[in-house]
């Protein structure tokens, strides 16, 4: 099987990596949006979980990963309910860790396993810990294959960075103790730079924080209404959207006219609508210098910089006003 991707280019999988892709856990991945609520507000939000898993994958190959951490990397979002992180605000999970709640579950009720056994892997081994998979998973802020990819994925095709400047990044990044860290000082600033994009600048913009919050009250009244059932989630993002837009309840149907139409939100601390607080997410890349591992803030004084403002608005979060068309 041939797989190609707009950001790491074209790979030869063997075939169980093929198998698991058209497993139905995977392709419904391509109906989850990442952003949640975002493409429901600006339809140019639009990057699926699909995208991200194929990619996280890809880049743990490129990166010269095992095929169990390829794997566990392509298995890692199967269990994101439909709206990707908005169940997290419905269940008021404040870690945003619904989806790693319920991961093992996903998996065992699903033919991943006999696709595992298949080919002499025990989903059991592969998928408990994923403490051993260190290209893929690393606790914030250092880099892993998860971060990076969601990271450049989004800012590429939200046409934040460019395809080249992405090449580049990916040409200084190195393996050193088995984890992702950067060869240069540039390069963890670029990347430092390009996800504060991301987590603030477009997880944190006021509309896509008002596409939340209305989309959150909106689940809220279908479940306690019976418009929708919690083993829901479980299904596609429109397969939701259809349940809810046919509702004949007035409530539910004049929050999705809100989340619908043209408004125009505005960022104001004094006279606002909405403040809401997203996890807090922070970066500081490790460098290889001088033939040891340091944090990139210790060699930048601008990275060291915009962590402190990067944290400083996350605690703070946004304060949404919302103006009528």
């Amino acid at each position: 099987m041939l797989i190609s991707d707009k950001l790491y280019g074209d790979f030869e999988i063997e075939k169980v990596l093929e198998e698991l892709i058209k497993s139905k856990p995977i392709q419904r991945l391509k109906g989850i949006h990442q952003g949640g609520a975002s493409y429901l507000v600006n339809k140019n939000w639009n990057v699926t979980r699909y995208e991200h898993s194929i990619g996280v994958m890809l880049l743990i190959r490129k990166l010269g990963g095992s095929m169990e951490e390829q794997i566990a990397g392509l298995l890692h979002d199967v269990s994101h309910t439909a709206f990707s992180h908005v169940v997290d605000f419905v269940l008021d999970k404040h870690h945003e860790n619904y989806h790693e709640v319920i991961f093992l579950s996903v998996i065992k009720n699903s033919e991943i396993p006999s696709i595992l056994e298949k080919y002499q892997y025990d989903y059991k081994e592969l998928l408990m810990d994923d403490t051993k998979w260190t290209i893929l998973e690393q606790p914030a802020p250092e880099l892993c294959a998860d971060r990076v990819d969601y990271t450049i994925r989004d800012m590429y095709t939200y046409g934040k960075i460019s395809l080249k400047e992405v090449e580049k990044f990916l040409e200084n990044v190195l393996m050193v103790e088995g984890k992702m860290c950067l060869s240069n000082v540039d390069a963890a600033e670029w990347f430092v730079t390009t996800y504060y994009k991301e987590v603030i600048d477009f997880f944190m913009h006021p509309l896509n924080i008002y596409g939340y919050d209305q989309l959150t009250k909106i689940l809220k009244v279908a479940l306690a209404n019976n418009i929708i059932k919690f083993s829901d989630f479980l299904r596609e993002d429109r397969e939701l959207i259809f349940k809810i837009s046919k509702s004949k309840n007035g409530e539910i149907q004049e929050l999705w006219h809100k989340l619908q139409s043209s408004l125009k939100v505005i960022e104001d601390e004094e006279d606002f609508d909405i403040h809401l607080k997203n996890k807090v997410r922070l970066i500081d890349p490790s460098i290889f210098y001088q033939n040891k591992l340091v944090s990139a803030s210790s060699l930048s004084k601008k990275i060291e910089e915009v962590n402190k403002n990067a944290f400083q608005k996350a605690k703070k979060g946004t304060y949404v006003k919302v103006i009528q068309a």
